[in-house]
């Protein structure tokens, strides 16, 4: 799985984890919805994705939007 790959799925998964817990534990939650929708906004702009960084150092195989 390339970095784009893993940024793209750990993106969605936070989008439904913090759905899930803003249903069933607090509406405070769906901030997260916020901080990864602007993280996204910003990385498309800029390139500078932190997760991407961090799958880096995991060892992920560089794609062809973060490298």
């Amino acid at each position: 799985m390339t970095i784009d790959r893993a940024v793209l799925l750990f993106a969605g998964f936070l989008v439904l984890l913090s759905l899930a817990l803003g249903f069933y534990v607090s509406p405070w939650w769906y901030l997260l919805n916020v901080f990864v929708g602007l993280n996204l906004i910003q990385a498309s702009f800029t390139g500078f994705c932190p997760a991407a960084i961090v799958f880096r150092k995991l060892g992920c195989p560089a794609g062809v939007a973060f490298k």
